[in-house]
C-alpha cells in the first residue's frame, strides 16, 4: 500500500458520527440492511455499465453479495463485485459527509423520538455510516471496474480517517466492520453468528435481486444463499403478503413508516410493464425543495437502469415511490431519451391515470385515510391542474378545499356541487394566504348572509390555478372578491344608488393613484369598505407570487367598493353633501382606503403614516 493521507473529518460529520457511535435507537439491526442496499446498487450499476461500455472487460458471470463473519477476530465483512468506486468516489462519497443535508440529518436526530431513527438513517442518505452503531472500526476497500489499484478507507470514527492505494484490491467493494461486543439488553446482537444474519436478511432484503451469500460451513458445501431473489414486483398480488410489500417500500423509499397505499400494476399486449408503486402516509421534508430528487426506480427486464425516472410520473406526483420494470424497452437509454421515448410516455399516462384512480377510490372508500393523505400531499397534488390538461378533470375529482359550510372538514368539489342552491351556476371561492384571513374577510358577508358557501384557497399554489381552470362539471369558478356579485337579494330600505353620486366620484378623484374606480357594494353586509379586484386583472396573491418568484409585475390598481348602509359611509356621504371641501373628509376617504387593505389581509404602503395620521384623529375625538 502506497500514498496514505490522514484526514480530519469537518465539526458536523464528528457530531454525525458520535450520534451514530452513541446511538440509543434499539434496531442497530438497519446497518445491514442499508449496506447491502448499497452493495446491490452497486451490482445493479456494474450489469448497466457492462451493457453500455462494451470495453469494460468486467466479469458479470457471478454477480452476488457476500458476509463473511469470523468469530474469532470479532469482524463481519460485506463484500460485493459491483462496480466499485475509484480513489476520488470514495473521498467525495465516503470519506466527506459534511453536505448540505447532514446539519439537518442532526438537527432531525435531536428532536426525533427512540423509534424515528432508523427513517432518518436512509432518508438522508448516510446509511454507510449507521456501521458504527455495531463497529469500533470500519474498513472499506474497493476497486472501480477498469482500474487496476484499489482504495483503502478506515476510520474509527473519532476525529480522522486514513485513504490509501491498494495495488492487489478485489474488483468491487469490501466493508469490514471490527464489531463492539454483543449486548443483547441493549439489543446489539452477536452478528457473527449465522442465524442472526439469516435473520436479519429474510426480514429486510430477501427481494433483493442478487445472491446474498455466506460461506460454506463445511469444506466441500456449497455457500448458502440466504435470500428469494424474487423480484417482487413480478409475482402475483394474490401470492405477496402485506408485510413483503411494506418491506419493499423502505427499501425503494428509504422511509421507515409503513405505506398508505400499495399499487400493483401488471399490464400485457403491444407494451407490457409491471409497476409496484406506493403512497406515502408522510410527506418528506424536501417535498418542495427545487432541487430534491423524484420520481421511481426503472428496470428493464429486471436489470436495473436508473434511479429516480422523472419521465414516468409528472411532477405533481413526485411523492410516489416504486419500481416499474419492462420488457420492451432498451437498455441502451439515458434521461434525454427517455423523455421524448413513445412508449414510456405510454407507461406514464396508464401510471398517472392509476395513481388519480387509486386515490379517487381511497376518497370515496376511505375518507379519513384520505384526509390523512391530503394533509401531507394535497398542495403538491394541485400542481398538476397547473400542468396537467389531460388529467385536468381526474384532479378536480379528488381536491380538497376548505370551505364555508364546515370549518373543521374540508370540502370536494362534488360535495360543493351537490350544496349549491337553486338557481346557483357558479362554484364560488376566495383566495388568500392565510385561512383565518379569509374566514374574517368582508368579501364574504353577503355570501354567508345568504347562505352562500365560498371555497377558501390558501396555498400558495391555488393563486395561480384558478385562473387557469375555468370549470368544474359544467359549473364555472368565480371569485367572490373579482368583479360585481350579484346573489339576486334586495333589501327593502336600501338607499338610492343616484344620492352617493357626488361622493363616489369625488373618492374616486381623491384615491386616484390607489383605486381604478369607488363605487357601491352589493357584496358587504357589515364593513365598511372593500377591495374588488377587476373581472380581468391579476388577484393580489398571484401579484405576489410573481414577485416572490422573481418577476416585478406593474402594480394592478383595484376598486374600492362602499357599503351604502354603513353609518360610516352614509355619515360620509351627508358631510361630503354639506361641506365637501373639508380636508378631514379627504383623510377619513384614506382610512377608509386603508382599512379595505388590512380588512383583506394586505400591506399598507406606508403603515407609519397611517398609524401617525389615525393617532392625531382620535386625539383630537376624545
Amino acid at each position: 500500500m502506497s500514498q496514505t493521507e490522514t484526514f480530519e473529518f469537518q465539526a458536523e460529520a464528528q457530531q454525525l458520527l458520535q450520534l451514530m457511535i452513541h446511538s440509543i435507537y434499539s434496531n442497530k439491526d438497519v446497518f445491514l440492511r442499508e449496506l447491502v442496499s448499497n452493495a446491490s446498487d452497486a451490482l445493479d450499476k456494474l450489469r448497466l455499465e457492462s451493457l453500455i461500455d462494451k470495453e469494460l472487460d468486467a466479469d458479470t458471470g457471478d454477480l452476488h453479495i457476500e458476509l463473511v463473519a469470523d468469530r474469532e477476530q470479532r469482524t463481519l465483512t460485506i463484500r460485493d463485485n459491483g462496480i466499485g468506486m475509484t480513489r476520488e468516489q470514495v473521498v467525495e462519497l465516503i470519506g466527506t459527509i459534511a453536505r448540505s443535508g447532514t446539519a439537518e440529518f442532526v438537527s432531525k436526530w435531536q428532536q426525533a423520538k427512540h423509534d424515528g431513527t432508523a427513517e432518518l438513517i436512509g432518508r438522508f442518505g448516510i446509511g454507510f455510516y449507521s456501521s458504527f452503531m455495531v463497529a469500533d472500526r470500519v474498513v472499506l476497500v474497493t476497486r472501480r471496474a477498469g482500474e487496476t489499484e484499489g482504495t483503502r478507507w478506515e476510520s474509527a470514527g473519532a476525529d480522522t480517517y486514513e485513504i490509501s492505494t491498494v495495488a492487489d484490491a478485489a474488483p468491487g467493494t469490501a466493508v469490514t466492520l471490527h464489531l463492539k461486543p454483543a449486548d443483547e439488553d441493549n439489543h446489539l446482537f452477536d452478528y457473527t453468528d449465522p442465524a442472526v444474519l439469516r435473520r436479519i436478511v429474510k426480514r429486510y432484503s430477501d427481494f433483493i435481486a442478487w445472491p446474498i451469500r455466506t460461506p460454506a460451513a463445511e469444506e466441500g458445501a456449497e455457500a448458502e444463499t440466504l435470500n428469494s431473489m424474487k423480484a417482487l414486483w413480478s409475482r402475483p398480488a394474490a401470492e405477496i403478503k402485506p408485510e413483503e410489500y411494506t418491506e419493499f417500500y423502505r427499501h425503494v423509499s428509504h422511509d421507515w413508516t409503513d405505506p398508505l397505499e400499495t399499487i400493483h400494476l401488471r399490464t400485457e399486449g403491444t407494451l407490457s410493464f409491471d409497476a409496484l408503486l406506493f403512497l406515502p402516509a408522510h410527506a418528506p421534508y424536501d417535498l418542495f425543495s427545487r432541487g430534491a430528487r423524484r420520481g421511481v426506480q426503472l428496470y428493464i427486464k429486471r436489470v436495473f437502469i436508473m434511479d429516480d425516472c422523472e419521465a414516468l410520473l409528472p411532477e405533481y406526483l413526485r411523492f410516489v415511490k416504486g419500481v416499474v420494470d419492462s420488457a420492451d424497452l432498451s437498455l441502451n437509454v439515458s434521461r434525454e431519451i427517455l423523455q421524448q421515448d413513445r412508449q414510456i410516455q405510454t407507461i406514464r399516462r396508464r401510471l398517472v391515470k392509476k395513481v388519480l384512480g387509486t386515490l379517487k377510490d381511497m376518497l370515496a372508500k376511505d375518507p379519513e385515510k384520505y384526509a390523512g393523505f391530503w394533509r401531507e400531499f394535497g398542495q403538491a397534488v394541485k400542481e398538476g391542474l397547473l400542468n396537467d390538461q389531460d388529467n385536468q378533470a381526474a384532479i378536480l375529482d379528488v381536491v380538497q378545499f376548505a370551505s364555508t359550510h364546515d370549518p373543521a372538514k374540508p370540502t370536494t368539489l362534488r360535495e360543493y356541487a351537490e350544496r349549491m342552491k337553486d338557481g346557483q351556476t357558479e362554484i364560488f371561492y376566495l383566495v388568500g394566504e392565510q385561512r383565518a384571513t379569509l374566514e374574517n374577510s368582508p368579501h364574504l358577508e353577503a355570501f354567508t348572509a345568504n347562505g352562500v358557501e365560498v371555497l377558501l384557497l390558501h396555498d400558495p399554489v391555488d393563486a395561480m390555478w384558478v385562473d387557469m381552470v375555468t370549470e368544474y362539471d359544467g359549473r364555472p369558478f368565480s371569485s367572490a372578491s373579482r368583479g360585481e356579485v350579484d346573489l339576486k337579494t334586495e333589501t327593502a330600505d336600501a338607499p338610492d344608488a343616484a344620492e352617493y353620486t357626488g361622493l363616489l366620484g369625488w373618492m374616486g378623484t381623491r384615491l386616484t393613484e390607489k383605486v381604478k374606480e369607488v363605487r357601491l357594494s352589493t357584496r358587504l353586509t357589515t364593513s365598511a369598505a372593500c377591495l374588488v379586484t377587476d373581472a380581468f386583472d391579476a388577484s393580489p396573491s398571484l401579484e405576489r407570487l410573481y414577485r416572490a418568484m422573481g418577476q416585478d409585475l406593474p402594480k394592478v390598481k383595484r376598486i374600492l367598493e362602499l357599503n351604502p348602509q354603513h353609518p360610516l359611509v352614509e355619515k360620509l356621504r351627508a358631510a361630503h353633501a354639506e361641506r365637501g371641501d373639508d380636508d378631514t373628509l379627504g383623510e377619513t376617504a384614506e382610512f377608509l382606503y386603508a382599512m379595505a387593505v388590512l380588512a383583506e389581509g394586505g400591506e399598507l404602503d406606508d403603515p407609519a403614516g397611517f398609524t401617525r395620521r389615525l393617532a392625531d384623529r382620535l386625539s383630537r375625538t376624545i
